[in-house]
């Protein structure tokens, strides 16, 4: 095995992975713990542990890792000051059911960063703090409809997992799109109060508003659930306007794009600010914490009379983390970082183009997204939707084998521990693995 370099295609082997995935399955069903840690060829790996831009799993492999936790560890896997700050906070206890300085003094710097945000409430995931919001503009509006969008993901709650990534043919026509539900057991009554519209169409959103029983429209500022999309010019805008002509509110769902697109998240990046805000993942470099923020008359209704509750909202070792990941987070962070993923998805987009495979390589340097398949960049969830996912799995399948970790929805999330070298190795396997491809493909 090669040190910290790429290994050969042969010589990347997962077969203590799968032998403990299919042990302990007896316990955890299905051998993991989130749904979404299936489907990945050759199945869910097993890791010990991680260093920096690296995991190592079951089987001693060294990897360069390009999940980052689902776009989480920021930092990358071992920051030694976000690692120390909890271990301090922890020795001095895990949970008091009370408040502790640490919290107020990580409430204070999100809401230093982040535009919309005067004020915030601490939560644990993602999903939940999504809950939270749609709770909170219902009653702010008295209205019940939530505008969602295909390919835009808030959760796996019942009442929002709708049309996240549904089959062409079931999605119904994309200008009147069919609410698709997410999972076997969802209650089907739940998406009642949702309407689903296709993205980055602001003639449609603005039709829909003008019924005027739409509470609030909640969406990814770039869409990186699926692909890594921009908004069209005047998108965002636009659709703040729409929302403040026909009383609605806007939540942007920043749980990728925060902390990822700057220190500001995409609401930074893009110069619109929302009525709310909901973050997770990079918010504390992987430890859970999430947060929805925002005006500060909406969020004092949770102050009076809009429930909003947990066990575990700023744990203390969780906002420990948090203040240490956003001290590091520091506009030369963003720089420097920057450089390398902008290298590596140009790298990438120029030795796919040399092996003739037709690919889209978009986004943003620290989260971009290739698609095979597409004679143009995605402009929505349904040019996603057409892309070669068949090949590009076989891709992913290749990289891994010689070294490297990339989702297979064909998202690449990078961190401060993907330097000069790393990116240097990270290419190499992408020749190898573009060669694979491009062979089977003639």
């Amino acid at each position: 095995m090669a040190g910290n370099g790429t290994q050969q295609a042969a010589a990347l082997r997962f077969e203590e992975s799968a032998r403990r995935i299919a042990e302990n399955a007896r316990y955890i069903a299905g051998g993991v713990n989130s749904n979404f840690r299936l489907g990945m060829v050759p199945g869910p790996l097993v890791f010990e542990r991680g260093e920096g831009a690296y995991l190592i799993d079951a089987d001693g492999n060294r990897i360069i890792d390009y999940y980052c936790g689902m776009g989480a560890t920021v930092l990358g896997h071992t920051p030694k000051p976000v690692i120390e700050a909890a271990q301090r906070q922890a020795e001095k206890g895990i949970l008091f059911a009370g408040q502790m300085p640490i919290e107020y003094e990580a409430a204070r710097l999100i809401c230093e960063r982040v535009p919309s945000a005067e004020r915030l409430r601490f939560g644990s995931s993602g999903s939940e703090v999504a809950q939270a919001a749609m709770r909170l503009v219902r009653a702010a509006t008295g209205k019940r409809i939530i505008v969602k969008f295909e390919g835009h993901y808030h959760g796996w709650f019942d009442n929002i997992l709708w049309s996240t990534a549904p089959g062409l043919n079931a999605a119904g026509p994309e200008d009147a799109p069919t609410p698709a539900i997410g999972s076997r057991g969802q209650d089907p009554a739940a998406g009642d109060g949702l309407s689903i519209l296709g993205w980055n169409d602001l003639a449609a959103l603005e039709a829909r508003l003008a019924r005027g029983d739409v509470a609030a429209v909640v969406m990814e500022p770039a869409m990186c659930n699926q692909g890594a999309i921009a908004p069209a010019p005047g998108y965002l805008e636009g659709a703040l306007a729409a929302c403040r002509k026909h009383g609605a509110l806007l939540i942007f769902d920043e749980v990728i794009t925060g902390f990822r697109l700057g220190r500001g998240g995409a609401q930074e990046r893009f110069g619109v600010t929302p009525d709310l805000t909901i973050m997770a993942k990079a918010i504390a470099n992987g430890f859970p914490v999430a947060a929805v923020a925002g005006r500060a008359d909406l969020l004092d209704l949770f102050a009076d009379g809009v429930l909003h509750g947990g066990t575990f909202n700023a744990q203390p070792i969780a906002m420990a983390a948090l203040v240490a990941t956003q001290t590091m987070l520091t506009p030369e962070h963003y720089e420097r970082s920057s450089v390398h993923g902008q290298r590596l998805q140009d790298g990438i987009r120029a030795i796919l183009a040399e092996a003739g495979i037709k690919a889209q390589v978009v986004g943003f340097p620290l989260m971009f997204h290739v698609a095979f398949g597409l004679d143009a960049p995605a402009r929505n969830y349904r040019d996603v939707a057409r892309a070669d996912k068949v090949a590009y799995s076989r891709f992913a399948h290749a990289l891994l084998k010689r070294g490297v970790r990339a989702l297979e929805r064909g998202a690449w999330f990078v961190s401060s521990e993907h330097d000069a070298a790393v990116i240097d190795r990270t290419l190499e396997a992408v020749r190898g693995a573009a060669r694979d491809v491009a062979g089977r493909a003639a």
